[in-house]
């Protein structure tokens, strides 16, 4: 409980309330919440604006600051909207008036700056004092006919002043300059959009109010960047996200390769993604580039003037151009996502997430509502001159009368007004009337304008009644924000493309990122692995853990796939560049990947997806498995051989020439030809060889054209050719014969 001390009454007792905590909490907090969605982070759907930033085109305006007036000092335009309108620091009004100035920000900026108002690389505005603004065309076309009552007003902070709820927004703002802020619980990011295709897609929508968006993003087909770019997704996720209102969208630099002669070239980048800060993405790319994360690429350049230049150059001539790009965009915020978030006020009052077609036809209603009240504000200022020139008509037309009145009545107004029944308004009008408007000439001018007046009031009754009419209206208005803002136009072009990103092989550009260097994979009998530099041949002087020794070692490069098997049949992948170095002993295979604990490692080698392997167990069962099915993604592994304890993995060989030989622990071989072994991706594999007792020693894939060949412990070579070896000829599956003479007492192959 917490307790809220009132001043001291005339009882004197302590005034102290008890009050519950939490519910106290709880109240405040929501009325923060609500301030800060309602008047701080949020845009209002119809005219795309936080307050802040209305406030400040509002102050403009009332400063006389239009597009072709003078410059005025911005400490001015902050001191009149922190005066005003707008009681917060001036450093945050001063960044929300220099935001709206940046043409790399705002695609239809609301303030034409002159000074130094920041810039790509992330540069702050100079201070207020030394800047110079005034409104654009596009902050007027936004204001056009706040004096006629189109929109609501409410009293300011401190009630001296008044300003409006929404401007009335003849520009698409929302979606064409786009919007971002954090609430409380909620946010809000939009991407800005071309104006001239946010026209057509309104049009289109006033024409067939059903419109899907489907049908819309024929004519916005993604949002258009101040700063460029090209966006690469599909128009299915484009369609999702405006469907949705969430979503996002993939966005690269523009770049282009720029010929050297001699073969030599480099890469030139002139546009870069949305909100990316130049400067910010160089030196992360020259920090890649120091750590050897991008082995392709040789050094970067910033070569900017008023137009981004990034110079790229490449390792060397022969590096393929798409492969560095596509590397870097992997690495570095020469791509970005633009998150999409239509999260908005809508009507002005309720959060709400909305899809494109409906933040159009909120915009469209807000705009009819805009020209109805302005009509009606018109018709109501015609109705008060015709009657104020009808007053004038009559005196005119008795105009001794009137004089002879005026000249001879102590109280003129109530005889004139019983007279010719005049209402009050008629004869003020009178009495102020000028002696020289006498003239002949003028009766003509108010009989002019009386006639057009009557007209013209006819025409906006006409209007009001027809809701046709009124659309009709507003698709004019549209027609000609269209045609001020057209692609034609400099301002109005549409500057971000979009392209499918090019199909490049994944492989290639994992390669790209790693720093090729001859590495010598070392692993121990208990499960170490580590990787020395360079190719060592003589592995024999290297220190082991006690009781641990040498099992596998095999050169590799970092850029290479490693691929481990195990004696259950499970296969694991691991990134050469991933293993740690040959100081100490390494790390255990098992913090690695996720091995079981009655598996061992049976082999390692290079992976190479053009090989195919012969892969058999103990119990003598195998089968043809291509390499590429076993490369596992995850720390999981990929079973390749389903085996059953006490049978387990024992032998995995490369598969070459036509014939494969097997002899058993037996010491008996079979010879027979490869096509009788299946090729599987997964399974238990077809029997080998049958054996009474005991199980598979070794496997040797060979051409009988060559003939079998081995070598016997001295190091002696001996080869069987086909006419030898017709007696170990048979069929996969037989127990085979005794074992040539000469063969190793190891069983093995290879002595």
């Amino acid at each position: 409980m917490g307790q809220i001390v009132n001043p001291p009454g005339d009882d004197g007792g302590d005034n102290i309330l008890p009050v519950d905590l939490k519910a106290a909490l709880e109240e405040r907090y929501l009325a923060y919440a609500l301030s800060t969605i309602m008047h701080r982070a949020l845009p209002d759907v119809r005219d795309g604006l936080k307050p802040v930033h209305r406030r400040i085109v509002y102050a403009m305006s009332e400063m006389g600051l239009r597009p072709n007036a003078a410059f005025r000092k911005c400490a001015k335009i902050v001191g009149e909207v922190m005066g005003n309108y707008h009681p917060h620091g001036d450093q945050s009004i001063y960044d929300a008036l220099a935001r709206l100035a940046q043409d790399f920000s705002l695609r239809y900026p609301l303030v034409n700056g002159q000074g130094n108002f920041g810039n790509i690389d992330g540069d702050s505005p100079a201070a207020m004092r030394y800047t110079e603004s005034k409104m654009t065309a596009v902050a007027e076309l936004m204001l056009e006919g706040i004096g006629e009552d189109s929109v609501d007003f409410r009293d300011t902070y401190d009630e001296s002043n008044s300003e409006p709820t929404v401007l009335p927004g003849a520009f698409p703002n929302l979606l064409a300059n786009g919007a971002t802020g954090i609430a409380v619980g909620m946010a809000t990011s939009i991407p800005p959009h071309n104006a001239h295709e946010l026209c057509d897609a309104a049009l289109h929508l006033i024409r067939h109010p059903d419109a899907t968006v489907e049908t819309l993003v024929d004519f916005v087909p993604g949002p258009d960047l101040p700063t460029g770019g090209i966006i690469i997704d599909s128009r299915e996720s484009i369609i999702e996200s405006y469907k949705t209102g969430r979503g996002g969208f993939r966005v690269r630099a523009k770049w282009e390769v720029e010929d050297l002669g001699r073969g030599g070239y480099q890469i030139v980048v002139t546009e870069i993604p949305f909100q990316v800060q130049k400067s910010r993405l160089i030196e992360k790319i020259a920090e890649l580039l120091i750590a050897r994360k991008l082995p392709l690429l040789d050094d970067i350049r910033d070569e900017s003037a008023e137009d981004v230049r990034i110079v790229i150059v490449p390792k060397s001539r022969t590096v393929d151009a798409t492969l560095l790009m596509e590397s870097m965009f992997k690495l570095t915020e020469l791509e970005s996502r633009i998150p999409l978030n239509m999260n908005v006020l809508s009507m002005g009052r309720v959060p709400k997430v909305m899809a494109l077609n409906e933040v159009l036809v909120e915009w469209l209603a807000h705009r009819k509502d805009v020209l109805v009240r302005r009509s009606q504000h018109r018709l109501a200022v015609i109705d008060r001159r015709l009657e104020i020139l009808g007053g004038l008509l009559v005196a005119y037309l008795n105009i001794d009368e009137v004089i002879r009145i005026i000249r001879e009545e102590d109280e003129p107004k109530p005889v004139m007004m019983e007279r010719w029944a005049l209402t009050e308004i008629q004869v003020e009008a009178i009495l102020n009337m000028r002696l020289r408007a006498l003239r002949k000439l003028e009766e003509f001018e108010i009989r002019t304008e009386h006639e057009n007046l009557t007209k013209e009031k006819a025409d906006i009754e006409a209007l009001l009644a027809s809701d046709d009419k009124q659309w009709r209206m507003i698709e004019v208005e549209i027609q000609d924000v269209k045609k001020k803002y057209a692609k034609a136009t400099e301002l109005g072009r549409r500057r971000t493309q979009f392209a499918e990103a090019p199909e490049a092989d994944l492989e290639a550009i994992q390669q790209a990122m790693i720093e090729k260097e001859p590495i010598t994979v070392i692993i121990s009998q208990k499960g170490w692995i580590r990787a020395l530099k360079g190719h060592v041949a003589d592995t024999s002087s290297l220190s082991f853990k006690e009781g641990d020794g040498p099992k596998i070692a095999f050169p590799a490069q970092t850029t290479d796939k490693l691929l481990l098997v195990t004696t259950g049949g499970k296969a694991y992948t691991l990134g050469a560049d991933k293993l740690p170095g040959g100081r100490g002993h390494g790390e255990p295979i098992r913090i690695m990947v996720d091995m079981e604990n009655d598996q061992d490692i049976l082999t390692a080698f290079v992976h190479d997806s053009s090989r195919k392997m012969i892969i058999a167990s103990t119990a003598g069962y195998g089968f043809i498995v291509a390499e590429s099915e076993m490369v596992a993604n995850t720390r999981k592994g990929k079973q390749v051989m389903n085996v059953g304890m006490p049978d387990e993995a024992k032998l995995v060989v490369p598969v070459s020439g036509d014939h494969v030989a097997i002899v058993g622990e037996n010491r008996k071989m079979v010879v027979f030809p490869l096509e009788q072994l299946p090729e599987m991706t997964r399974g238990k594999g077809v029997r080998l060889q049958r054996y009474k007792d005991g199980g598979i020693s070794d496997i040797k894939c060979f051409s009988m054209e060559a003939g079998l060949s081995w070598e016997d412990s001295a190091g002696r070579a001996f080869n069987r050719t086909k006419d030898e070896l017709l007696e170990w000829m048979g069929d996969r599956a037989s127990a085979g014969r005794a074992v040539p003479k000469g063969f190793p007492r190891s069983g093995k192959f290879a002595g």
